[in-house]
């Protein structure tokens, strides 16, 4: 019965870390939120305990807001000591989560009808803990006032006016007076919030050139990055700090690039990786040993049009790290291609040829970077990892590890490659040396009091650090 427990939270939590329930590459929309949505209805059905300590994990937004949603949709199955750790890790991921994401849950809470009073109750202490009002006030009009309504909160000064009176007025509130001259005087627009200046530069058919150029001050590092693509079609700059972007986020911007523009930005994108990744190896540096990793940038690393190109860009920043994390670093791309920074989805997957070409490098660590989808010829990477392992490392003196980004809906999982190799899902790549060491629970080789251990522990650090 452990056993079984086991794999499947484990399960649940490779399906948490990948899938958003957007298209992948292998499956479309529709099969991933209904796989996703039967695995929680699932697992809060059967192991309620993991299922709400799973937000102090590295899953990500999405289905951390669902997990949030499902405790307090089915909160009367719950005891009054669930209840009360489960309302800790609520209000701990909530501070956590984007803003925008947290108000269009309260929304589907809503919309959903689930407003008994521990809902509110969590309602009102988040929106109580927001540094600016006034700003989420402008920003997020719409999300603030729903949630508001549907928690029976009355806000203090000129919100309530501003939320819930349609009759222009004065306001003392600087950001306020700001939202209401915007309706009229172009020059208050680029004293906005990005997103609220955008609707108001289209009322005033601002040219998006110029917008752009006005408001960058106003926007932030992910608005920045967002707003690249039409800014280059306008002819228009916005810059953009590459040196505190996160490893991952930096890879995407990067693979979004133009090959010329990388090719002649080379220096000073290289540099930004490597920055990135000496800041997520941390103490860990230089730590590995010799590494040899198999990335996957075979055709179905394009990911799909929701996630264009999410894939390759985790191998790519997880190429990064590992170089910092190794003593001796060895990349091998499924395409052959020894550019990393030239990195683009093409071809097949011969996975099977470029592990055989890894283990050829007597690694301390191999680690394989893949959707999983083996198919050139198909299978033989799990033949040649069941062979390995069976005649070649039966004490396991390689650590080896399968990472990978993307959720399977058939299985319900990440694709696994072999029963002799840990299968991990992994989002970002500064989650892997976590994930690298959180792999061996799915060998089987540890107990269930074990992975508990590891997930009580989680949660005490988890929301000590809140």
């Amino acid at each position: 019965m452990d056993a079984l427990t086991a794999d499947d939270v484990l399960m649940f939590i490779n399906a948490a870390t990948t899938s958003t329930a957007q298209r992948e590459f292998h499956g479309g929309a529709d099969d991933q939120r209904l796989s996703l949505d039967f695995l929680h209805d699932y697992v809060i059905g059967n192991y309620r305990d993991l299922y709400a300590a799973a937000l102090a994990l590295d899953i990500n937004d999405h289905n951390a807001a669902l997990i949030v949603r499902k405790l307090l949709e089915t909160a009367g199955d719950a005891t009054a000591g669930q209840r009360r750790v489960e309302g800790a890790l609520i209000a701990r991921r909530l501070r956590a989560l984007p803003p925008q994401r947290v108000y269009d849950l309260f929304g589907a809470l809503r919309r959903a009808k689930v407003n008994n009073r521990r809902t509110r109750a969590i309602i009102r202490e988040w929106v109580a803990g927001r540094p600016d009002p006034v700003f989420d006030a402008v920003k997020y009009r719409t999300g603030l006032k729903r949630a508001l309504r549907h928690a029976h909160v009355a806000p203090g000064g000129e919100l309530g006016p501003f939320l819930f009176t349609s009759g222009a007025r004065r306001y003392d509130t600087p950001l306020l007076e700001t939202w209401r001259r915007a309706h009229y005087e172009q020059a208050s627009v680029y004293g906005l919030p990005y997103t609220v200046a955008e609707g108001f530069a289209a009322e005033h058919g601002i040219d998006r050139a110029t917008f752009l150029k006005r408001i960058e001050p106003r926007m932030t590092r992910l608005e920045r990055l967002r707003a690249q693509e039409s800014a280059r079609r306008e002819k228009a700059e916005v810059v953009v700090d590459l040196g505190s972007m996160p490893l991952t986020r930096l890879a995407s911007y990067v693979l979004a690039l133009p090959v010329p523009d990388r090719v002649a930005r080379r220096g000073e994108l290289t540099g930004a990786l490597r920055a990135a990744a000496v800041r997520a190896a941390g103490p860990d540096a230089g730590t590995w040993g010799r590494v040899a990793a198999v990335l996957d940038d075979s055709f179905s690393a394009f990911g799909s049009t929701r996630k264009r190109r999410r894939p390759l860009a985790v191998a790519l920043a997880c190429h990064y790290l590992l170089a910092e994390l190794a003593g001796e670093y060895v990349p091998l791309w499924t395409s052959g291609r020894t550019d990393a920074l030239l990195a683009r989805p093409h071809g097949m997957t011969p996975l099977g040829e470029r592990v055989l070409d890894a283990l050829e490098r007597s690694p301390d660590r191999l680690l394989i970077v893949s959707d999983g989808w083996d198919n050139a010829p198909y299978g033989l990477a799990s033949e040649v990892l069941r062979v390995w392992r069976a005649k070649l490392d039966p004490d396991r003196r390689v650590v080896a590890v399968h990472l990978n980004p993307v959720y399977d809906a058939v299985d319900f999982d990440v694709k696994r490659l072999a029963p002799a190799v840990p299968t991990v899902g992994v989002r970002d790549a500064e989650d892997v040396p976590a994930l690298v060491e959180f792999a061996r629970f799915t060998e089987g080789t540890t107990g269930f009091a074990e992975l508990r251990a590891r997930f009580d522990g989680r949660v005490a650090k988890f929301l000590e650090e809140g």
